[in-house]
């Protein structure tokens, strides 16, 4: 009898429903937010060095290469914009591996939810400081004299765009981030594919000013077709071959990359 009413009081008549796959994805993307909240410096890639960048590369080569800053800062920003939330992109993949080797990923996985919320969690948070960053760089730029000749609604749309395809890189990321063994070693492998990407874009000049042989690979650079899109809806020219193929590139990162998390997500020892 006294076993009977020991276990009542310690079982639920009716057990807790399982939280919905969006549920879990926000509470994990409140979680991302705390730890920002408590460890401000995260924000630093999102707040100064899109200011360093534009303020360096503004005043250090526009005149060097466009004969006038103002001239190459409406030419460069939308570049500097792109680039700068490319290389902030490797964020997820550098928590998650934290996550990873401090135990608390083997916690996630253990839980009754919908399994991939702990990653989406993360890239909506890393959308949120994408956001930042472009309105932080934007607001700069009017600041110092940049203008957009298509506007608000050119400079939204462009953002927009890089948002997208920033959020199909991040699982370029998050697939390394639990693939790779330590943060240093996925910080190195990211560096060494964002820098020649960016780097060797039209980010800061026109590639016709190019040697032939770089050409044919800036050409063809992903980078190169997010920063002629954004170049372009901001300054209100005709870019649909580029939207048509960001899309393409965009949904295929996702595709891939999305895929092949998840597996390792679920076989990760």
């Amino acid at each position: 009898m006294e076993n009977n009413s020991l276990q009542k009081s310690i079982t639920l008549e009716k057990r807790p429903s399982k939280p919905s796959p969006m549920s879990a994805a926000l509470t994990f993307a409140w979680r991302a937010l705390l730890r920002i909240r408590y460890v401000p410096e995260q924000l630093f890639d999102v707040t100064v060095f899109p200011i360093i960048f534009l303020l360096m590369f503004t005043y250090l080569f526009g005149g060097a290469i466009s004969g006038s800053t103002g001239e190459y800062l409406n030419f460069v920003l939308p570049g500097i914009l792109v680039m700068t939330v490319a290389m902030i992109t490797m964020y997820t993949g550098l928590d998650l591996n934290k996550d990873i080797e401090k135990g608390v990923f083997d916690r996630f996985r253990s839980l009754p939810i919908w399994q991939p919320a702990v990653l989406v969690g993360a890239l909506l948070v890393d959308v949120v400081r994408y956001s930042l960053a472009s309105t932080i760089m934007v607001t700069l730029g009017y600041i110092l004299g940049f203008r957009a000749e298509a506007g608000f609604t050119g400079v939204l749309l462009a953002v927009l765009v890089i948002l997208f395809f920033a959020f199909s890189l991040s699982w370029v990321w998050t697939m390394l981030g639990i693939v790779v063994r330590s943060e240093k070693a996925l910080m190195a492998i990211s560096m060494m594919l964002l820098f020649p990407l960016t780097f060797l874009s039209s980010v800061f000049v026109d590639p016709s000013t190019m040697p032939k042989w770089l050409q044919h690979f800036v050409d063809i650079n992903p980078i190169t077709f997010v920063v002629d899109a954004a170049r372009g809806l901001i300054h209100g020219y005709d870019v649909t071959s580029e939207l048509l193929i960001i899309t393409y590139i965009s949904i295929g990162l996702i595709t891939v990359f999305g895929t092949l998390t998840m597996y390792f997500f679920r076989n990760k020892n």
